[in-house]
């Protein structure tokens, strides 16, 4: 598969996924009253959205104009570690949700690199893969984390007691 079809492929099935989730949302309007809880389901949000954006941006700047995709990258990963460093501060009171906090900051560590790649992408030759290709990769890891911290969510084991 080529770079471009997989990056359409990949943004229109977080975009879906983004669509999925706000149905989840809107069927526990409970969730959205509990600050924390509003942030954790904002997270997981920003784990499809970011990632969707980040494909669109690919399939414009493409091959021919990384500076497009490479820029996109890097401020929607930032954007996407700053807010995933300041969940990790917003988890359960009592410290049961240890997995809600690793996966957190794992989701940090992933726009970390992805920003990094954008920035230089030379360090995509370590692993031995173009650029977009590795950012494919840590944006897979991206979006199969968020499966999880959905899992784990409506499992009831990232929300507080009262609220599972």
């Amino acid at each position: 598969m080529d770079v471009s079809t997989f990056y359409a492929l990949f943004s229109a099935t977080c975009f879906t996924l983004v669509g999925l989730w706000w149905n989840v949302v809107r069927g526990h309007q409970e969730w959205l009253r509990d600050p924390q809880l509003r942030h954790i389901v904002g997270g997981i949000y920003i784990s499809f959205l970011l990632p969707a954006l980040m494909g669109l941006f690919a399939q414009v700047g493409g091959m021919e104009t990384p500076e497009i995709w490479r820029a996109s990258f890097v401020a929607l990963a930032l954007i996407g570690c700053v807010s995933m460093l300041r969940l990790t501060g917003r988890t359960r009171p009592d410290g049961s949700s240890v997995f809600l906090t690793l996966a957190q900051a794992v989701a940090a560590l992933f726009y970390a690199l992805i920003a990094v790649v954008g920035a230089r992408p030379e360090l995509a030759d370590i692993v031995n893969l173009k650029p977009i290709q590795a950012e494919a990769v840590l944006l897979i890891l991206l979006v199969t984390l968020g499966h999880g911290l959905v899992w784990r969510f409506m499992a009831g084991e990232c929300r507080p007691a009262d609220a599972a």
